[in-house]
């Protein structure tokens, strides 16, 4: 009978023992649910995770002094650049069936990272242009011409 007795013991302490055990788990689940999320500090800055390549930092920028023109008359194209070089050689493009051509219509960058490019246009339609550099890896935004 004295065994019995121990054993209820035993099996109501451990019983408790596991009840106190999960009352705790069940009360830090509770709180991880209802703790504040943080907020972010404004005191600290994200470091870029790589460097920008050179053509990120390097533009062009173009404006025609028109968008309309008679076929014969002159466009004149000016801008600025960012990250080219004075002196560096510009190109004008123009695009046919989906690919860029270059143009012979060249100048440079000059004193202030400016340029200005002057072309006649002689043939009738819609052309689409931009400015860019030689070897074509910088360029500008599309610029739509319409030439009657």
């Amino acid at each position: 009978m004295k065994s019995t007795l121990h054993s209820r013991c035993v099996r109501t302490l451990a019983a408790g023992t596991l009840s106190a055990a999960l009352l705790a788990a069940g009360s830090a689940g509770a709180y991880a649910v209802t703790a504040p999320k943080p907020t972010p500090s404004m005191t600290h800055t994200a470091m870029p995770t790589s460097k920008p390549s050179m053509t990120a930092m390097r533009s062009i920028a173009v404006k025609v002094n028109r968008t309309t023109f008679k076929a014969g008359q002159t466009a004149t194209f000016t801008g600025r650049t960012v990250g080219l070089k004075v002196g560096s050689t510009l190109v004008l493009q123009h695009k046919v069936n989906g690919k860029w051509n270059t143009l012979r219509t060249t100048t440079v960058v000059k004193k202030g990272n400016t340029f200005t490019v002057v072309r006649k246009f002689t043939n009738k339609g819609t052309q689409v242009v931009r400015v860019a550099s030689s070897n074509g890896a910088v360029h500008s935004q599309p610029v739509t011409l319409k030439i009657t």
